[in-house]
């Protein structure tokens, strides 16, 4: 049903109703409004995975009906009528959609990806089908050109005038025949992301490093090992062969404790292979031809609709509005990331040659299997600091909890564990967020482990967004992370990097969780792409304080806080190798630009990428943090095409917005700069232009050179 449609006729809601009503009544669960407590939670118990394609169907033809409904009204075009029953109509799709997008990512065996494959084009095509509805196009222009326009706020102007510039951006001015050729294109690109995505996750399933004899597992930590010994048995799916060995699954989560402390230098380097080459072997998984086809496509998009590259169409709605502006950024920090990789090497180098003069071996050359293992080395002697004293403090549950004590402590969040909701897999918790006053603010998931058909990496995901009007709907969100299960019940224990990840994704549930807004295309991290990594870059900066390593990072054996010496270590080293973090992630974000911007015709994906590489004067020993033939982020759908830059552009802010924290008297604890963050970031949403709500909180525009002093650059 289409909700807040005033104008429409009532005999024609009243018919709308009753059909789509009935088809949902057709033995589809799945498309009913959620049942349960808090206004209903995603009924994960009714899923049938095979019914997924036909509920698609029986949801998209409701979905069509109720546009048409809208598009069809006879009455004078309004907001509520218009583009307040778009944003409202669709729901029992989007209700599919969350519950199928889960198992796509979460769960993706058996015949998800099938279903997949049959699905993805048909929302294309009915997203594109709005996009084209002439009627319904003029009613939306007549609202952005109309008087009622002057009367409304300001978000619901923001939103109107978004809903137009979409509109026009994505074709509805074209004339019918290049409608027709956008469809093809985007229905087309929609199949080939879901190709891309699926060898990725058969390349992640088919690379495994198998490890047999216990010498091989010298310099790892104990935790490491139980851990590859757990995925072994994950991996072997109860196969007696799998019994006593361990395995380096191919996921980051995986890989890089492997690289940063296995002695045995052989086996550091298939890993890396491994993980660096997934999707690169010229088979049936190879995606090079995929990501040929999707630039090209991309860029006759972008061209049809008018703009000069796909980079050029991507980025007019964002902080950055155009690559220059993106490039320019990206390129005042390349120079200096590539010097302090530079220092960074010869520091390896120096420790390497040394320990090939005692042992009277053969010296080496660093390569990149070797950076993060001889890292570790400079670490220790540069400030006495070896993580593998760290990890033991770090343990999963405990930071966990540490992350919720930050969100009750800033902004009065309590998360109460919730026992008897659906879930769609064991391994997954539930928490009711509650306010100061005991009221109900939202629901927390958290999906923390490593498991087959989950795609690697960690991300959250909103199952609800926040909203008003036209009725008052509290968000859902999750945390979907890879940690490796330790086994026999032991405490699982995670690496520093992984702990600021799981700050960082968490940053994006409270983005969720404290949306404050009245239409939920304005909720919470339904922002601009170059900022919505602000909030969960901000919230990493709460990992290191003394507070929460005090009260949360305890032995997993001994139960005693960490040794404040040690605490000390972390904070001296806390700008150490900041070259290997920022080239290896800039490498990717230049390359995704360079992409999206060649106008030169065809592309070799691996020869470009070499090429744009050596241009710019990529250091031998590193290679791009995601290659382009497994680069997800760009080519599994267009959300971050044109945009890995982003996480620089919100660094730049956060760097910024973390010195308000520090110049203020309570620190990282400071409840008026806690206030102002919440009031004038975490719950706006997208009711105002991001620059003025980074303005309205630092109370000036960012300060770019804080992101240099923060990384320890030199800003000369």
């Amino acid at each position: 049903m289409v909700v807040g449609t005033a104008g429409i006729h009532a005999s024609a809601v009243f018919a709308q109703e009753k059909q789509n009503q009935n088809l949902m009544n057709m033995n589809a669960p799945l498309l009913q409004p959620w049942p349960g407590p808090y206004a209903g939670v995603p009924p994960w118990n009714l899923v049938r995975v095979e019914e997924f394609a036909s509920q698609f169907d029986v949801a998209l033809k409701i979905a069509e009906d109720e546009i048409a409904a809208i598009a069809n009204q006879t009455d004078p075009a309004t907001f509520e009528n218009t583009i307040l029953a778009i944003d409202n109509a669709g729901q029992a799709l989007e209700r599919l959609e969350t519950l199928f997008d889960v198992h796509s990512s979460n769960l993706n065996i058996g015949p998800i990806p099938d279903i997949e494959r049959i699905v993805a084009p048909k929302l294309s095509a009915y997203s594109d089908s709005i996009i084209q509805n002439e009627k319904l196009f003029q009613r939306i222009e007549a609202v952005y050109q109309g008087d009622q326009m002057k009367t409304l706020t300001a978000a619901q102007q923001r939103l109107v005038d978004d809903k137009y510039k979409t509109f026009v951006r994505r074709g509805a001015k074209l004339s019918p025949e290049n409608k027709a050729k956008l469809s093809q294109i985007n229905m087309r690109l929609a199949r080939l992301f879901t190709d891309f995505n699926q060898n990725v996750l058969e390349d992640e399933k088919r690379y495994i490093t198998w490890i047999d004899d216990a010498a091989d597992l010298a310099g790892l930590p104990e935790s490491t090992i139980a851990a590859m010994a757990g995925a072994a048995v994950e991996a072997g799916s109860g196969d007696e062969k799998a019994k006593g060995k361990w395995a380096v699954t191919n996921t980051r989560s995986s890989m890089d404790p492997f690289l940063t402390y296995a002695d045995n230098r052989s086996l550091r380097e298939v890993v890396w292979r491994n993980y660096y080459s997934r999707c690169d072997h010229d088979d049936q998984f190879d995606n090079k031809g995929i990501i040929r086809e999707i630039v090209g496509l991309r860029l006759s998009r972008a061209k049809l609709l008018g703009y000069p590259t796909h980079a050029h169409w991507r980025m007019e709605p964002t902080m950055a509005k155009d690559p220059q502006a993106a490039i320019d950024l990206m390129m005042k920090v390349w120079p200096k990331a590539v010097a302090r990789v530079g220092e960074e090497v010869a520091d390896m180098q120096a420790i390497a040659d040394r320990e090939a003069a005692a042992a009277g071996r053969e010296k080496i050359t660093i390569e990149p299997w070797d950076y993060r293992y001889y890292a570790e080395k400079v670490r220790k002697e540069k400030y006495d600091l070896d993580f593998n004293e760290v990890e033991p403090y770090l343990q999963l549950n405990k930071l966990r909890d540490a992350m919720m004590w930050v969100a009750e402590e800033l902004w009065g969040l309590r998360f109460e564990p919730v026992s008897g909701l659906p879930v769609f897999h064991p391994d997954v918790k539930v928490w009711e967020v509650k306010d100061r006053e005991g009221s109900h603010v939202g629901l927390w998931y958290f999906d923390p482990y490593a498991r087959t058909g989950k795609r690697s990496g960690a991300w959250m995901s909103d199952y609800r967004a926040q909203q008003r009007i036209p009725k008052v709907v509290s968000p859902i969100v999750s945390n979907n992370s890879n940690f490796v299960k330790s086994g026999d019940g032991q405490a699982v224990l995670i690496s520093w990097d992984d702990a600021v990840t799981l700050f960082h994704e968490f940053g994006h549930a409270l983005h969720g969780l404290l949306s404050d807004v009245d239409y939920k295309a304005q909720a919470g991290t339904r922002v601009a792409r170059d900022y919505v990594e602000f909030p969960s870059q901000v919230l990493e900066h709460w990992l290191p304080t003394t507070a929460v390593l005090e009260k949360y990072a305890l032995h997993y054996q001994t139960g005693e806080p960490m040794p404040a010496a040690l605490l000390q270590k972390i904070r001296n080293a806390s700008q150490f190798n900041q070259g290997f973090g920022t080239v290896e992630y800039l490498a990717s974000a230049i390359v995704d630009m360079k992409l999206h911007t060649h106008t030169g015709g065809d592309i070799d994906p691996d020869e470009f990428e070499r090429q744009t590489l050596k241009e710019i004067g990529m250091p031998r020993e590193m290679v791009m943090r995601h290659r382009t033939p497994h680069f997800s982020h760009l080519f599994s759908s267009d959300s971050y095409s044109a945009g890995y830059y982003s996480y620089l552009w919100s660094d730049a802010l956060t760097a910024d917005a973390a010195e308000v924290f520090e110049e203020s008297a309570g620190g990282y604890f400071d409840p008026a700069v806690a206030k102002s963050l919440r009031d004038n970031v975490l719950s706006v949403g997208d009711t105002i232009d991001p620059a003025e709500s980074f303005r309205r909180f630092r109370g000036r525009d960012v300060d770019t050179w804080a992101l240099l002093r923060k990384r320890g650059f030199p800003t000369d």
